[in-house]
């Protein structure tokens, strides 16, 4: 289940975007060849992709909704891709900062040339390097929230090429489930929290490991394509050290049965303009 949040930007736009940049710069510094820039609707804020490898989905954008942050959190993403999420975080909760790994270098670059040119350099570090090198960048116990939108497939399973961009955020070649996990729980403080999205089946992995490693589940929410089906996206929130107390929220539905979009996606959307949302995705 896929749904864009974006708009594609057309050539007669590049004008507005490049008074966003640095004067005279052309917009050719920023993008390269099979790449767009789209619009997020949010604070002016636009992002490259390249449609070849792994656009965005409503995943990133129900998980960066569903994170709790403050104005003075630290935040740490693991598994950046595109850099949706710093974004989306950035534009509407404007934590202290954001430092953002992603172990591929041409998507790295490709989301460090959307924070430039989103003059966001300040507040949003992308970090091209392994997530189990953590402590290389970032001190222990250090972090308020650790976020994560991993890859969903478990190594081994399908036939898969590990050298693919879309192959490696799909499945876990380059990092695991408790890769994240146990580097999340090296970084987070006293009370910090890790919040990631990821697929029903592996609830049992997900709190076997985060009890593992001393993060207690404290919220889950079912993401639901209609009220009638199976939740096929997952919520979840636990705290380092916390008490052992798991709340289940409300389903979050997607469609309603006509297949219109929820009164609640439209809030996480927070746009107007739904009808540039891919319909054919569903």
């Amino acid at each position: 289940m896929k749904i864009r949040l974006h708009v594609e930007v057309n050539r007669f736009q590049y004008g507005a975007i490049l008074k966003m940049t640095k004067g005279k710069e052309r917009l050719d510094k920023y993008l390269k060849d099979n790449e767009r820039l789209d619009d997020l609707q949010l604070k002016g804020f636009k992002i490259i992709q390249n449609p070849e490898w792994f656009c965005f989905g409503i995943d990133a954008v129900i998980l960066s909704d569903f994170v709790k942050v403050s104005r003075k959190s630290r935040v740490v993403e693991f598994g950046t891709g595109t850099g949706i999420i710093p974004l989306l975080i950035e534009g509407k909760k404007s934590p202290k900062e954001i430092l953002a790994f992603e172990i591929q270098k041409d998507v790295a670059d490709m989301a460090k040339r959307s924070v430039e040119l989103n003059n966001l350099q300040e507040k949003i570090n992308i970090v091209n390097d392994d997530l189990n090198n953590v402590l290389d960048h970032v001190d222990k116990a250090s972090v308020d929230v650790v976020v994560s939108n991993p890859p969903y497939m478990p190594a081994g399973v399908g036939i898969v090429n590990p050298h693919d961009n879309k192959a490696i955020s799909r499945h876990e070649i380059m990092c695991t489930l408790e890769d994240i996990i146990s580097n999340a729980s090296k970084i987070l403080k006293y009370r910090g929290s890790l919040f990631m999205v990821h697929r029903p089946g592996r609830l049992v992995d997900i709190i076997m490991l985060m009890k593992k490693y001393d993060i207690e589940p404290k919220i889950i929410r079912f993401v639901h394509p209609k009220s009638d089906k199976k939740p096929n996206i997952m919520l979840i929130k636990g705290t380092k050290k916390g008490g052992e107390e798991l709340k289940i929220l409300d389903p979050l539905v997607v469609y309603n049965n006509d297949g219109s979009y929820t009164d609640e996606i439209y809030r996480i959307y927070d746009s107007q303009n739904i009808d540039v949302f891919d319909k054919r995705s569903k």
